[in-house]
């Protein structure tokens, strides 16, 4: 009798762990951000925990009930498998969330997720931004940025730059015309030097778009959730920072202190 009821635990244990693996996740699947603007490259990918043969994911994107793409993709030996999409053409037009849905043999299905803004729906702005430079007054710099907000342009003598604080609502990009007379990078020959940018205190490139005698235009991307962008140059006025002009006013107080004793011991 015990050896009767041991088998059939056996048998049921065995049916119920195959039924859960068949109806388990055999297939994963992720793209490589949560959102996208028309032209980026999505990149789609996923992992295999049990290879069956040459078996291959087959891959659906879904746009509402509108099918975008599909695509058949090979698994590699260690169960990784990829594909990448351009989001771009005629079915690319509907802002929204989009689906993709990978199948991999029978029953064995994954899905993911993200947003997609087509080029007419990208909000850009373009505008001349005052920065106040203290005795020198204020000047203006011509700013266009898409995926986000500018908030505020300040300068900051101690590093010789500016500092522009954003409200990133996406991934973007800003173009800066920056007054050569305002802030600049040069070397000792006078010819350009490159701006250091750091990003939220992370360095990163640029890239320079066009310069001339009295502006030098620059871009940069940045992403979603990025807040402070630091532009780091040789000069930026007003042309005494805060640490020369520490030490000007302590070097003033001190004369006159001086002076004063003089007339002091004097009388």
């Amino acid at each position: 009798m015990k050896i009767i009821i041991f088998y059939t635990l056996m048998i049921l244990g065995a049916i119920t762990t195959g039924t859960a693996y068949a109806e388990g996740s055999l297939i994963t699947v992720q793209t490589n951000d949560n959102n996208y603007s028309e032209g980026d490259t999505i990149v789609i990918s996923g992992n295999i925990v049990t290879i069956i043969g040459d078996t291959q994911v087959t891959m659906q994107l879904f746009q509402g009930g509108n099918l975008i793409e599909i695509a058949q993709i090979k698994v590699s030996q260690d169960g990784n498998y990829s594909h990448t999409v351009i989001a771009q053409g005629p079915l690319w037009k509907n802002q929204g969330s989009y689906m993709v849905k990978v199948t991999y043999g029978e029953g064995n299905i994954a899905e993911t997720l993200f947003d997609y803004t087509p080029e007419s729906e990208i909000i850009e702005t373009t505008k001349n931004f005052p920065v106040d430079a203290g005795d020198s007054e204020t000047f203006e710099i011509k700013y266009t940025i898409r995926g986000g907000i500018v908030e505020s342009i300040e300068i900051e003598p101690e590093n010789l730059g500016l500092l522009v604080k954003i409200n990133s609502l996406d991934d973007g990009k800003i173009i800066l015309e920056l007054p050569r007379e305002s802030i600049d990078a040069e070397k000792q020959n006078g010819k350009d030097e490159k701006f250091i940018i750091l990003i939220d205190d992370a360095q990163t490139t640029y890239e320079e778009i066009q310069s001339d005698s009295t502006v030098r235009e620059i871009g940069i991307n940045f992403e979603k959730g990025d807040s402070e962008i630091q532009i780091i140059g040789t000069h930026v006025i007003p042309e005494f920072g805060t640490i020369v002009m520490i030490i000007l006013t302590i070097g003033i107080l001190a004369s006159i202190l001086l002076t004063k004793n003089k007339f002091q011991i004097k009388i």
